[in-house]
This record gives C-alpha cells, sequence and structure tokens, in this order.
C-alpha cells in the first residue's frame, strides 16, 4: 500500500456545516475537485467556491425527495475501487468510473431530531442511507480513500495535505476509518434503540450502545485504571450535559458521585440538597429555602460531608453559596447559580461548580447498565415512586401525619442508597444512614451510630435518631434489625415488606409501639 496518496477529487455532503466554507476553500485552493449534493453544494457556490453537483458527475438525477442522490455506481465504484489493482480500474475505465479520494460526510441529525421529541415521520426521514454507505466504504478503501465524519478532524486532514503536497498519510486514513466506523456505529445504535421503543421492544434482541467522547479523563477509580467519559445525546439534565463554570477538571469518581448526587436531589419538589460521598449519601434534606435544606443536611454527618458533592435542586443565591463554602466541597451542582453566587465560589478556585439549567425527571423511564465478564446488563432506570396512597398500615399504631411525611422522604432517598441501606429522616432531614452493609441490622446499627457521633459533635443531649423515622430498602428478614432502630429511638418505620416473618416483625413493631407501613416496592442498589 502506498503511504501517502495525493487527494484530487472529493465528495463533500454535511449535515453539520461548521467549518465547511474554510475547508472547502482550502480544498479548492489546493486544484481539488469538489462534488457535492443539496444544501452543502448551495453552502459552498453561495461562498464563490466551484462545485460540481453529484447528480452532473453520475448522469443521474437526484430524486425521491433526495432519498437517492449518492446510492450510484459512479459514486461508490469511485470510492471502493482498488487503486492498483488492474481488474478494478479496467472496470471503473469502462464505466466511466472516476476515483474519489477523500470523503467528507457527517449524518442527518437523527439523534438530534428525536432528542426534540419530534414525531415517527419526522424521525424516520432524518434517518441517512446513502451517508453511512459512503462513509463504511470510504472507511474499508482507506487504503486509498481519506473519510471525515466530523468537522474537528478537518484541521488534521488540512495539515497532513499542506505537509505532503496535498497527500494524506496511510497512518492518519487508518486513524479516520476507525473513527467513522464508531460514528456510524453509534448511529446505527440510536436508531435501534429509539425504533425498539417505537415497537415497544424493551429488550431487544440485539442491544447497541453508543456514545461520543466527551472527555479523556486523568484515571479511572484509581490511578493505575485508564478512563473516558462519554456521553449518549439523552437531552436529561445532569452530569453529561452541564456547563462547569469553575474548578479543576472532573475525575472519573468525581462524575460518578455528582451523577449521584444529583438525580437525589432531584427526587424532590421542595427545596432539596443532597451531600455525597462515594456514590452514597452522607446527609440530605428538604427545607424552605436551601440554605436551611444544605444545613440540615451537613449536620447529619459533617464529618463524612468534607470533600464531598453538594447538589441543589434550585438554583444558588449567595446565601447558599456562604453556607456551602465553609466546607472543604470537590463539587457542587444545581440548575443555575446568579452573579453573586458565582463571585463566592469563584474565590474557591479548585471547586468545580457545575450548571445544568434544569433538573432531570425521576419518573422519567430509562435504562441502566452494568458489564459483567462476556456481557452486561440492562434494566429500566428505578423510577417507582410510592405516595401515602399506597402505604399499607400494618401495626397496631397509625402512623403521625409528620411521621408519614419523613417516611415518604426516607423511603425516596433509600432508592439511592447502597444496600443494604437504613434510612433515619427526623422532620424532613436524615439523621443517620446506614449504606452498603452485607446484614440489614449491621446497616441499622452503623446509622445509629454515626448519628451519636454527630449528636456528640453539636453538643446535643441525644441523637437525633430518637424521634425519627426509619426506612428500609427491602423487608426486614428478622426481627433485630427493627429492633435496633427502636433503639436508635425511630417511631415509625416504612419497609417493603414480603418477608417469610413479616409477621414476626410486625409483632415486635407492636410490642415496641412503633407504627409500620409497608410499601411492596423495594429499592435495591447495587
Amino acid at each position: 500500500m502506498t503511504t501517502t496518496l495525493p487527494v484530487r477529487r472529493a465528495l463533500l455532503s454535511v449535515s453539520d456545516k461548521s467549518g465547511l466554507i474554510d475547508f472547502a476553500r482550502f480544498l479548492a485552493g489546493q486544484g481539488v475537485e469538489i462534488l457535492s449534493t443539496g444544501g452543502t453544494a448551495k453552502a459552498m457556490r453561495d461562498a464563490g467556491l466551484p462545485v460540481i453537483d453529484v447528480a452532473d458527475f453520475t448522469g443521474f438525477p437526484e430524486m425521491l425527495d433526495g432519498r437517492v442522490k449518492t446510492l450510484h455506481p459512479k459514486v461508490h465504484g469511485g470510492i471502493l475501487g482498488i487503486r492498483g489493482n488492474a481488474e478494478h480500474e479496467a472496470a471503473m475505465a469502462a464505466h466511466g468510473i472516476l476515483p474519489i479520494d477523500l470523503v467528507v460526510v457527517n449524518l442527518y441529525p437523527f439523534e438530534a431530531t428525536v432528542a426534540k421529541g419530534a414525531d415517527f415521520d419526522t424521525c424516520i426521514e432524518n434517518i441517512d442511507i446513502g451517508g453511512p454507505g459512503m462513509i463504511r466504504a470510504a472507511a474499508k478503501n482507506h487504503a486509498a480513500v481519506t473519510v471525515v465524519t466530523d468537522p474537528e478532524d478537518y484541521a488534521a486532514v488540512q495539515a497532513e495535505m499542506e505537509a505532503n503536497g496535498g497527500a494524506t498519510t496511510a497512518a492518519l486514513r487508518k486513524q479516520l476509518a476507525a473513527i467513522a466506523y464508531a460514528r456510524t456505529a453509534a448511529y446505527d445504535a440510536a436508531i435501534s434503540t429509539w425504533f425498539a421503543g417505537q415497537v415497544s421492544d424493551e429488550f431487544p434482541r440485539r442491544f447497541a450502545v453508543g456514545g461520543r467522547l466527551k472527555q479523556t479523563l486523568r484515571y479511572g477509580e484509581n490511578p493505575h485504571q485508564k478512563a473516558a467519559f462519554y456521553v449518549t445525546g439523552e437531552d436529561r439534565p445532569g452530569i453529561a450535559t452541564a456547563e462547569q463554570v469553575q474548578g479543576k477538571e472532573l475525575s472519573y469518581n468525581n462524575l460518578n458521585d455528582t451523577d449521584a448526587a444529583f438525580e437525589l436531589a432531584a427526587e424532590f419538589d421542595e427545596p432539596a440538597v443532597a451531600i455525597i460521598k462515594h456514590a452514597n449519601p452522607c446527609g440530605v434534606a428538604v427545607g424552605g429555602d436551601v440554605v436551611a435544606a444544605y444545613q440540615r443536611a451537613l449536620a447529619c454527618d459533617p464529618v463524612s460531608a468534607f470533600g464531598g458533592i453538594v447538589a441543589l435542586n434550585r438554583p444558588i443565591d449567595a446565601a447558599a453559596a456562604e453556607e456551602i463554602t465553609k466546607v472543604f466541597t470537590e463539587v457542587v451542582i444545581a440548575p443555575d447559580a446568579d452573579a453573586e453566587a458565582r463571585a463566592i465560589f469563584a474565590a474557591k478556585k479548585n471547586l468545580r461548580l457545575l450548571l445544568t439549567g434544569g433538573m432531570p425527571d425521576p419518573a422519567a423511564p430509562g435504562v441502566t447498565y452494568k458489564n459483567l465478564a462476556g456481557g452486561f446488563l440492562v434494566q429500566s432506570r428505578d423510577n417507582g415512586r410510592v405516595t401515602a396512597a399506597d402505604l399499607k398500615v400494618v401495626t397496631q399504631r397509625q402512623p403521625s401525619e409528620q411521621e408519614l411525611r419523613d417516611m415518604l422522604i426516607a423511603f425516596r432517598i433509600c432508592k439511592h442508597v447502597k444496600s443494604n441501606a437504613i434510612i433515619y429522616v427526623k422532620d424532613g432531614a436524615t439523621v443517620g444512614i446506614g449504606a452498603g452493609q452485607m446484614s440489614r441490622v449491621d446497616s441499622s446499627r452503623i446509622a445509629s451510630w454515626k448519628s451519636a457521633e454527630a449528636a456528640k459533635a453539636q453538643g446535643l443531649a441525644q441523637p437525633q435518631t430518637v424521634g425519627s423515622v426509619v426506612a428500609s430498602d427491602a423487608f426486614f428478614p428478622f426481627a433485630d434489625g427493627l429492633l435496633a432502630a427502636a433503639e436508635a429511638g425511630a417511631t415509625a418505620v416504612i419497609q417493603p415488606g414480603g418477608s417469610m416473618r413479616d409477621d414476626e416483625v410486625i409483632k415486635a413493631a407492636d410490642e415496641k409501639g412503633l407504627a409500620m407501613v409497608m410499601t411492596g416496592m423495594r429499592h435495591f442498589r447495587h
């Protein structure tokens, strides 16, 4: 294979026209003959550049509302013909097929069309056919053809052509071919995922996932691991769509923890703050405003909150920013922040401030993935929500209105705590959290112990778990976990129920004078 090959003829057909005119002007200046179609050709002509319509090149008009324009042997033969192959060159000569050395194609904006909520027919019309065909053909024949699918690669091609007398190298062509196949794969993944949804096929026979590189990370969970952040294009406010206003580059763990924090803060309609450490909350609270919510969330476990992630479901004002910056914080994420708040955060140069412009819908459908050796698990997002109407009181004592409110808050938080999860809540704020234990009773004891430690640090006469409610993400398999909660001072319990020993647990609750409700919904998080 000849290493360096000149570009004499190029086909340009793009939906994203950023950088198009400058690149086309460069090609024309190099004496490259430019073929094009539709809006791309018009844009170049309007800029005074010489262009040959593909219809004139092939001798066959565009038809079927533009569905057929590049699907022609003179196009695909010109791309696929093997240079130096006598049989290919003879066939090309016999049929008047001229070689095409550069293919610049980016695809119809299918992903953006779906994200805008377009109707079925509009989405169908934004499925590109000729574009992927040309891209794949050019990538296959990268020994001779340069393929460009992204405007950000124009500069690399231009630099090579300038350095090599109008030619590109085999190394660049191979690299661009790899990029091209990744692009068509992601494009087809987006289409197949959307189409499966249109026919209500939740788990299709073949499940495709695609993403675009947003950030190459310094390392993964640990320094010896490599990592990168890819985005799918899903129109969901959060870590993938946020604007980073200031601060150091986000790490793998920052990204993971910030996503967990923001999704948790989104669970509440009233002002709420979630403080996260290692993907688990160390404090969550609702309040009349975010300042009050932050102060109460911090009080749950101020030791663990040091170096944590703070998520708010309301815009940040100066008062909230002042409170947050009193404690060393890695990341703050919120829908917005006013000018005064931004100025306060700016004094903390290393603090990352992320603004999303909105909140995600916790009840919206979606899927999550988990890698396994040789495969991956896919499940629907845990968007289950329990209301007061869903609760079944199973004890002799009925819960009070305040207990009911706190139980619903606690159970909503459970969804975002690693199992086994035990959450104590009092007056709308967590006062004890036990997470990720192999034994549920251990989670209950840890939550109680941490509450006692927090009480000592604040000079309180007793732990805040006294008079609180407790939530369990799954049923109590034995009464011991519930008894540990009672010992901590909890007065009411919310749990899914469904254990073989529910009667034993209910009896223990009655003996301790607790109110207990069952939800019928479990919230494991592994």
